[in-house]
């Protein structure tokens, strides 16, 4: 009987007493000090990184840690990307996008629903047909104080709910051809001479209602304004001479430019006082050098 225990004992006392693997394991990893797991977190992170493609959809553990925010990398410099978009770049504000003083030289892609876009005080120095090609729900675009030089043909032939435009303070040589639903033009401060703008642009703008030329280098007065036009600025150009047919016409004496409210024309070498005839029609003088 007793040879019978003794067999029991050595047999059962093992299974009782040890624990299996795993168990173990667990409860090894709780006895860790908090340095000696914090050192075993970071051996396994690192080997895991390893593994990790970097394939756009992908990020490594190492750089996932990195956008969190470590205090040693606060000061670290920011980098430059380029393909940033719109509305990082710029401030995006129901269908308004404001990209102003931010140093881009290029139009920007758009939102498609963007109605009111400003750029001033950039180094933008060419527009673009590409620009603006899917835009068409634009009413407002403001590039004043850029570098534009060159404006490719029809870059606003889409723009049909275009009403105002500005192009002040750049260095345009001609005028783009113009959408015909504007109401303000503004290419004030620019290098543009008689030449550079066709007999036709203005025809047939006949909602546009402000026109702002001044401090360019104009020969003469454009021809064919509109009767919608309320404002017309052409102070300091280089205008030389005026016709009876520049805002009246000389073989109806009876016509009135009603809308006509204001013509600046100070700073031109031109004496207005030998022109009399061509203000017939004007309800006001225009501003300028007479004697």
């Amino acid at each position: 009987m007793k040879t019978l225990q003794m067999f029991f004992l050595f047999v059962f006392v093992p299974l009782v007493n040890s624990a299996p693997p795993i168990q173990q394991e667990s409860l090894q990893f709780y006895e860790y000090d908090t340095d000696a797991m914090g050192s075993l977190i970071q051996q396994d992170y690192e080997m895991q990184s390893n593994d990790i493609r970097k394939d756009g959809t992908n990020v490594s553990i190492d750089t996932s840690l990195r956008l969190q925010g470590d205090d040693s990398d606060g000061n670290a410099a920011p980098t430059k990307d380029t393909n940033l978009p719109t509305c990082l770049l710029c401030v995006c504000l129901s269908g308004s996008v404001y990209c102003e003083e931010i140093d881009i030289e290029a139009v920007p892609p758009l939102p498609k629903e963007t109605a009111y876009l400003y750029a001033r005080f950039n180094k933008i120095k060419r527009i673009a047909v590409s620009d603006f090609a899917d835009i068409t729900t634009l009413r407002r675009i403001d590039f004043s104080g850029n570098k534009i030089e060159e404006i490719e043909d029809g870059a606003f032939s889409k723009l049909l709910l275009l009403e105002e435009l500005s192009l002040a303070e750049n260095r345009l040589l001609k005028l783009p051809v113009l959408p015909p639903k504007l109401t303000t033009f503004n290419a004030n401060q620019n290098r543009i001479k008689s030449r550079g703008i066709k007999a036709n642009a203005f025809k047939k703008l006949t909602n546009l209602a402000y026109l702002y030329l001044g401090h360019n280098a104009l020969e003469s007065v454009p021809l064919n304004l509109p009767e919608s036009l309320r404002i017309l600025h052409l102070q300091y150009n280089n205008i030389t001479t005026i016709t009876d047919d520049t805002f009246c016409k000389s073989n109806n004496t009876r016509y009135i430019r009603t809308s006509m409210d204001e013509i600046r024309m100070e700073g031109n070498p031109i004496l207005l006082a030998k022109h009399v005839n061509a203000f017939s029609c004007l309800r006001t003088l225009p501003v300028g050098t007479y004697y």
